[in-house]
């Protein structure tokens, strides 16, 4: 892989942003990656323009989880949901299912209502502006100015953790996150050109995932390098600093799984707010700051401790114990039987793979 060297010398500035943004682009006329998400260089040269529907979607989805995991989930909710009429109009408790492993569930909430909002208000049509994007439901300031520039080539400053990432590097800045957070987008805005705004945000993404990555990057092959002020100074790996971070604290609880003759397991769905909201999962106990006593399963029954589990969340790290008992039948009205692990959130799911 070669790259051409741009005629700018470091560091950055207004007056060499043209030249930078020159060899990113044509960078990624060459080394775009193929995402199903996504409308190439060549395709959007030729005028075709990505569906917003779809990079919102894929927005939603990305946002702390991988491309290669995202991908699966992306075509299973575009052949279930093709349109965003279609996603409006499908069951919550559908929506919920589909997306149960990519955690964070109340994206998944926010999704479908607003898809709705969508649907309802204006016409199947997303906003082309951030401002617009920004008063729908479960949308940002990030996902806001990614859906603004890729999907309708608005000039919107596009900051995720990759983005972060170049930012912190091109222009040496060596104060930790989060507290440089505001300088870095400041930079980014400052670098986003009027002509091929989409693109532009698509090639930092890029950049950062496949040459500027957090270890030992690839800087004899990027194309921002000759006014790279981290890679001047020889401190591009040590980019972007970090502040400590604070210990995750632990929370402890039970869940029990309860199996009928025929394997089926007695599943439970968990209120509509809240961590988890919404979703199918095996009945637990509260979730305290210290152990305690085994508080009462929820039925009757010959229950047996067989392990636990562990899961870790955005604020806290959670230890379960795991009850197994023969109920049969099933506990009754208002209760769904389910096996499929992969309908519930991966910490009930794991649950499940303890039971055998």
């Amino acid at each position: 892989m070669q790259t051409e060297s741009a005629p700018f010398s470091p560091p950055i500035t207004s007056a060499t942003a043209a030249p930078a943004q020159a060899a990113l682009l044509a960078w990624y006329d060459r080394h775009a990656r193929a995402l199903p998400w996504r409308i190439g260089p060549a395709d959007r040269a030729r005028g075709v323009m990505p569906d917003p529907y779809r990079v919102w979607l894929s927005e939603v989805m990305l946002q702390q989880t991988t491309v290669a995991a995202a991908g699966r989930y992306f075509h299973a909710f575009t052949r279930a949901w093709p349109r965003v009429e279609a996603l409006a109009a499908a069951p919550r408790e559908a929506v919920l299912e589909a997306w149960a492993g990519l955690g964070y569930y109340a994206r998944a909430r926010n999704l479908h209502a607003c898809a709705g909002v969508v649907a309802a208000e204006h016409g199947g049509r997303f906003p082309e502006t951030e401002d617009g994007l920004r008063a729908l439901p479960g949308i940002g300031a990030y996902t806001a100015a990614a859906i603004a520039a890729i999907a309708f080539d608005r000039p919107a400053a596009v900051v995720d953790g990759n983005i972060e990432r170049v930012m912190a590097r091109l222009f040496a800045e060596t104060e930790p996150l989060p507290g440089v957070k505001p300088r870095l987008r400041a930079h980014a805005a400052a670098l986003t050109p009027a002509q091929r705004p989409g693109d532009h945000a698509q090639a930092l993404m890029d950049l950062g995932a496949t040459i500027c990555t957090p270890r030992r990057p690839a800087c004899a092959l990027c194309p921002l390098r000759p006014g790279c002020a981290a890679h001047a100074a020889g401190i591009a790996g040590e980019l972007p600093a970090r502040a400590p971070k604070l210990a995750r604290p632990v929370r402890h609880g039970h869940v029990w799984a309860a199996l009928d003759g025929q394997g089926a397991v007695w599943v439970v769905r968990r209120p509509p707010s809240g961590l988890l909201g919404g979703m199918l999962a095996l009945p637990s106990s509260d979730w305290t700051a210290a152990p305690g006593p085994d508080p009462l399963p929820p039925v009757p029954g010959a229950w047996e401790a067989i392990g636990e589990v562990r899961h870790v969340f955005t604020h806290f790290a959670l230890r379960l114990t795991v009850h197994r008992a023969r109920i049969d039948p099933l506990p009754g009205p208002g209760r769904e039987r389910a096996a499929a692990a992969d309908a519930m959130p991966t910490v009930f799911a794991k649950a499940l793979r303890l039971i055998g």
